[in-house]
């Protein structure tokens, strides 16, 4: 195809958006490495330690748009200490020196200051869209600046972050001739904020599809912000407590069967059950419903609710729904494709809970169901063989048993034979968690039919080295490996290294692996960064190579030993 002038060959390439199908093209010659390096907008770095900045902006000099991701997953529960790493402000720096025409920029688990946001409000004069993921480090005097600069902005996302209120004024910092946003998120702060200031706001923004509110917004001034949007397709509701005979929760009903667009809706961080049917008019036309943020609804009014949700195909909820709610789920969303359940109480005392009865019931009912993350009190081989059966497109499969090593519940027997189905059935599987009494057998079952398989996250699980390495041997397409409280030590580490640099990273915590294991890992693949670090620094001046290593994050990179790294954290 070389006989294509490189302006054609450049409008073809613009057809492709997969980061992975781009990667693929710029190894096919140097021309075209040349046009796609010169034409690609949209760059993903799943590390922000396995690249520099500098080699980002030379290899893609046109970038446009940015995703970035700083710590391990394992953050999220806690197993990585609060100053580990993850700054962002150095590829911000960059970016603005190299006078990059940035107008996107999506960061994940990355530490972000109010100086960042800041100089992002300042350098990029374009700049339209902000999406920050369980971040930390920022205020809302950061928020100002950007909301206050970015004349163009047109996303702010604010999902689950870290942020100190230091005012409630932030978004008097839109000017009025902002007029541009599409979405607005910010359901994660708690203060106070200016009503009259989001009013006017929401008014002046014809184009605003998604709108997610914090607690600190009330019923009255929701009803308000929908009479001037009844255009949202998403909207996340903060307080929704009022009394049901006021005129306020009159206008609210009638303001409600206005809103025909809306299609997915979450939020309802404080919420009274009673006044819940006021939001029944609008379930038939949801697609997506987020609950998992409100423990104020008992079971038996969601499960009222979801009766009225026919065409749901995505449902976050809490356990309080129980095995009956499943059913529910089951017999009345036939188009679900993603369902989430999670805990209401993650240590188990309450008696909230669903059982292997629920799932059954929902792989039964829904027949599209593709991802699964399913906080559970028990499960059994029957039961998860039966979903392996009714649902084989699963590509996302995530089962946490409350009790992490509890055996099949029927029969006392490890859930090998369970999982195994899942992963011989399921054979486009990319991402799995398993959780329960599992032996090295399931391991056997998941490296020989597990072939899609690119994320898989264990915890006490397995008897022996042997476990890992099934893992390591057959699942040729892994890249991410998480690893907790589990038998594996250097005989596993080490057996084959070099699959270490095909993969993104590897976690392992609390296992048998050595200090000197970890060292002749590293002595033998040098572009692997292999950092060891314990929280008590039991690990500084340690000279016994025998002495087990508490937690372990092996990752491949470009630039070397990161410079930022805390003194508890050991680059080998």
């Amino acid at each position: 195809m070389n006989y294509f002038p490189d302006e054609v060959m450049e409008h073809v390439f613009d057809f492709v958006t997969s980061n992975r199908d781009r990667n693929a093209i710029s190894l096919v010659c140097k021309s075209w490495y040349k046009i796609e390096r010169c034409s690609r907008q949209r760059v993903f770095i799943g590390n922000c330690y396995a690249i520099s900045p500098k080699r980002l902006i030379d290899r893609f000099p046109g970038v446009k748009s940015i995703t970035l991701k700083g710590k391990p997953h394992f953050a999220d529960f806690n197993l990585v200490p609060h100053d580990w790493g993850g700054y962002v402000y150095p590829w911000i720096e960059a970016l603005a020196r190299s006078r990059i025409n940035l107008e996107e920029l999506r960061l994940k688990r990355m530490v972000v200051t109010d100086e960042c946001l800041e100089l992002i409000s300042r350098s990029f004069v374009n700049f339209k869209s902000l999406v920050l993921v369980t971040c930390e480090g920022f205020t809302t005097d950061g928020l100002a600046a950007i909301a206050a600069n970015c004349r163009f902005l047109r996303e702010l996302d604010l999902q689950e972050n870290e942020v100190e209120d230091h005012r409630g004024q932030w978004l008097n910092c839109f000017p009025e001739s902002c007029t541009s946003l599409v979405s607005l998120n910010f359901a994660c702060l708690k203060g106070e904020i200016n009503l009259a200031s989001l009013e006017r706001l929401v008014a002046r923004s014809p184009n605003l599809k998604s709108l997610r509110l914090g607690r600190a917004v009330p019923l009255e001034t929701l009803q308000k912000i929908l009479v001037r949007a009844p255009q949202l397709v998403d909207l996340g509701v903060g307080s929704f407590v009022h009394d049901p005979d006021s005129e306020t929760y009159s206008k609210l009903l009638t303001t409600i069967e206005k809103c025909k667009s809306i299609r997915s809706l979450s939020g309802f961080l404080e919420v009274a059950a009673y006044c819940l049917p006021a939001i029944h008019p609008i379930c038939s036309s949801l697609t997506s419903l987020n609950l998992s943020y409100a423990p104020g609804i008992p079971g038996s009014e969601l499960t009222k609710l979801i009766r009225h949700c026919r065409r749901l195909q995505r449902l976050w909820i809490l356990d309080c729904i129980g095995d009956k709610g499943l059913g529910v789920v089951a017999s009345s969303c036939k188009e679900l494709q993603e369902l989430r359940v999670f805990p209401s109480d993650p240590y188990g005392v309450g008696n909230a809970s669903v059982t292997e009865e629920g799932l059954v019931a929902i792989s039964r009912g829904c027949p599209k169901l593709n991802s699964l993350l399913y906080f559970c009190q028990q499960m059994t081989n029957a039961a998860l063989k039966i979903v392996a059966q009714n649902c084989p497109n699963f590509i996302q499969f995530r089962l946490c048993i409350l009790e992490p090593t509890k055996p099949d519940s029927s029969t006392n027997e490890p859930l090998d034979e369970g999982f195994g189905a899942i992963v011989q059935s399921c054979k486009g599987i990319r991402r799995l968690s398993i959780s329960g009494l599992l032996t090295d057998q399931v391991f056997y079952y998941i490296g020989t039919y597990a072939e899609q398989l690119e994320m898989l996250s264990i915890a006490f699980a397995g008897d022996s080295d042997k476990a890992m390495l099934y893992v390591l041997n057959g699942c040729k397409k892994i890249r991410k490996l998480e690893i907790m409280d589990s038998p594996y030590g250097d005989i596993a580490l080490l057996s084959d290294v070099g699959k270490y640099e095909t993969m993104r990273s590897l976690w392992m915590s609390s296992c048998e692996v050595t200090l000197g294991g970890c060292k002749t890992l590293a002595q033998k693949m040098p572009r692997l960064n292999v950092e060891i670090f314990s929280e008590n620094n039991e690990m500084e001046n340690c000279t016994d190579d025998r002495q087990k290593v508490q937690k372990l994050y092996l990752y491949r990179t470009l630039v070397g030993p990161r410079k930022d790294a805390p003194d508890y954290v050991w680059t080998l």
